[in-house]
């Protein structure tokens, strides 16, 4: 398992499409373990989506255990088949470092995807957990938290707050 270097805004693959996995073998579960890897070796990251790290596959990680919350999720061509109400969040992202933005999410989601080990799995996911999983798909598609975002704030001076 590695540490892989997580692209920043700027860098085209981040605003292209990703392609759906087809076959989870060595490879792709090496590409998880990695993610999972370079997102715990973060500061603060709790999501990351295959394209950060230069990988044009549907595959996302999302950890929010250490907030107290759920996880570690490795997810293989995840989809929203459900969401419902709204929230405003402050997001950040690894790939945009340094800016914070509202973003206007659902506040539950149902996702789709497979785990792992090919079994299918579906997560009913409300408040950060929705967000963080909206985030991450996002990413699939070529979308960045800031293309969402009504407000925008300085990492730096929020978490001096």
């Amino acid at each position: 398992m590695a540490i892989r270097q997580i692209r920043e805004e700027g860098d085209p693959i981040l605003r292209k499409k990703s392609r759906e996995i087809e076959k989870i073998d060595d490879k792709i579960l090496e590409l998880l373990d990695d993610m999972y890897d370079t997102l715990k070796n973060s500061e603060d990251g709790v999501g990351l989506a295959a394209p950060q790290v230069g990988i044009l596959k549907r595959a996302i990680v999302v950890d929010l255990s250490e907030e107290g919350g759920e996880g570690p999720y490795k997810l293989i061509n995840p989809k929203i088949i459900k969401a419902k109400g709204e929230q405003i969040c402050r997001e950040g992202c690894l790939s945009v470092p340094g800016v914070l933005g509202d973003v206007i999410r659902p506040s539950e989601v149902v996702v789709e995807a497979l785990n792992e080990k090919g079994e299918e799995v579906k997560i009913k996911a409300k408040d950060i957990l929705a967000v963080v999983l909206c985030h991450e798909i996002d990413h699939l598609d070529g979308i960045l938290f800031i293309d969402k975002a009504t407000e925008f704030y300085d990492a730096d001076e929020e978490n001096n707050k």
